[in-house]
């Protein structure tokens, strides 16, 4: 498991981020790359690689991980609707392997997956 990834830099303070959360569980920080409006990921404190390996004793981080979503959601005002999206591993579309919890919102998503041909 990689200590040195830039998620687990910012938690701990090594990598400045506009941190909009943080608590003992988890961080919540805005997107260098924002694909809309609002892009704020959400990151256990702990490192996890990914949604496949999550371990019973996450819970805890893993259910904070969407309370302080919509708590953030409420705080960037979209009432409108947002998503909440978790890439895992390579087909997944994961690039850093710390899990995470991407909220984006302020306009019109569209559809997750483009219509096949």
């Amino acid at each position: 498991m990689c200590q040195d990834n830039v998620f687990a830099k910012i938690v701990t303070g090594k990598i400045q981020a506009d941190i909009v959360y943080q608590d003992n569980l988890v961080t919540a920080f805005r997107d260098n790359n924002p694909q809309a409006p609002t892009h704020i990921l959400i990151v256990p404190n702990t490192i996890i690689p990914s949604a496949d390996h999550v371990l019973p004793e996450h819970e805890a981080a893993l259910g904070r991980m969407f309370t302080v979503a919509k708590d953030v959601a409420r705080e960037e005002k979209l009432d409108k609707g947002y998503r909440l999206l978790v890439n895992c591993k390579e087909h997944g579309g994961q690039e850093i392997y710390h899990l995470h919890m991407h909220l984006i919102g302020g306009q019109p998503l569209g559809p997750i997956i483009a219509p096949s041909l």
